[in-house]
C-alpha cells in the first residue's frame, strides 16, 4: 500500500488512478485526460470549432464550462468579440465594394 499524492489516503501500490479523489497517478495519464471527465460539450475541441462556427453564439459554452477561470473567461470573450466586429466590419466593406462593383457594370 501506499500513499496518494494529492488526498494522502491508503491505495494500492500498482494503482494508476487514485479511488478516493481520482487524480491520475502518472502525470503522463493527467495530461491525456484532462478534458476526460468533461461532457462533449465542454471540451476544448467542440468549444474551438463552435467559436470558429458561430462566433459569439458559441460564448455561453465557455461561461458554463466549469474549469475555466473567470479571467480566462472574458479574455475569451473580449478576444471573440473584438474578432467577430472586425469580421462583421471587413464584410460591410466587401458589400460595398460589390455594390460599387455591380453599378460601374451597369453604367456600361
Amino acid at each position: 500500500m501506499k500513499k496518494c499524492p494529492f488526498c494522502a489516503e491508503e491505495i494500492q501500490d500498482a494503482a494508476i488512478k487514485c479511488k478516493h479523489c481520482g487524480e491520475f497517478l502518472d502525470p503522463s495519464a493527467r495530461l491525456l485526460s484532462k478534458d476526460a471527465g468533461a461532457k462533449w460539450y465542454f471540451r476544448t475541441g467542440f468549444i474551438v470549432v463552435a467559436l470558429l462556427s458561430v462566433g459569439p453564439f458559441a460564448l455561453p459554452l465557455i461561461w458554463f464550462r466549469p474549469n475555466l477561470s473567470r479571467p480566462w473567461k472574458i479574455g475569451l470573450t473580449i478576444a471573440t468579440l473584438v474578432f467577430s466586429w472586425y469580421l462583421y466590419q471587413a464584410a460591410q466593406e466587401s458589400m460595398k465594394n460589390l455594390a460599387e462593383y455591380y453599378r460601374l457594370l451597369k453604367g456600361l
